[in-house]
């Protein structure tokens, strides 16, 4: 099969998969600024994306017995590529034992024009969204989304919305991106007004 990049990497004890390296933000922290590849990935730049029947021609191929998850994460913003996300999580469901779950900045609404949430009922058992700040100007300016400042609360909608399709929903920020008190702002918004658990990364 033609090398367009990885698209199936290890990482921890998952099945990353990197669909796509189309994304809405541009954080200042983004860990695809620092290098080309984590886990054992030589590049997850893609010189093309996979279709998705080459998607699944790779899990297929793939001894998938060191694996509890399938992850949904790469060098883009997973949910670029909503139908094909979809449908890989359909064929792993039907076909294999392992967990899914989607990392995502949870800006799926805004890129579609609709409500997004409820595709994944059935098709993810955890999703983990980027916080990343408390408040729509400290977000704009640290990832930088196309959408603006719309954008914040745009992600706080569809966490509350997602948590009811998939039953593990976590909030996470990049420590190293902000202070102590945003981080404890931020945990404040994940758990106690949205009901979600949160994560310092």
């Amino acid at each position: 099969m033609e090398y367009i990049g990885d698209v199936i990497y290890d990482y921890a004890d998952g099945l990353y998969i990197n669909m796509t390296n189309r994304c809405p933000c541009r954080c200042s922290f983004c860990i695809r600024n620092l290098t080309d590849s984590l886990g054992n990935a030589d590049s997850l730049w893609l010189r093309r994306e996979p279709d998705l029947e080459e998607i699944l021609e790779m899990i297929r191929e793939t001894d998938l017995t060191p694996y509890n998850e399938a992850v949904f994460c790469g060098y883009g913003e997973p949910t670029e590529r909503l139908e094909c996300l979809l449908a890989v999580c359909d064929y792993i469901k039907e076909n294999t034992d392992l967990r899914t779950r989607l990392n995502t900045n949870g800006l799926s609404d805004l890129i579609y024009g609709r409500k997004t949430a409820g595709d994944f009922a059935g098709r993810l058992d955890a999703v983990s969204i980027s916080l990343n700040a408390p408040t729509a100007e400290k977000y704009d300016a640290l990832c930088q989304p196309r959408f603006g400042k719309e954008s914040f609360e745009a992600i706080i909608r569809f966490t509350s919305e997602i948590k009811k399709y998939v039953p593990d929903v976590t909030m996470s920020v990049v420590g190293s991106s902000i202070s102590r008190r945003d981080i404890e702002e931020c945990r404040k918004i994940a758990e106690e007004r949205l009901g979600v658990k949160f994560r310092v990364r």
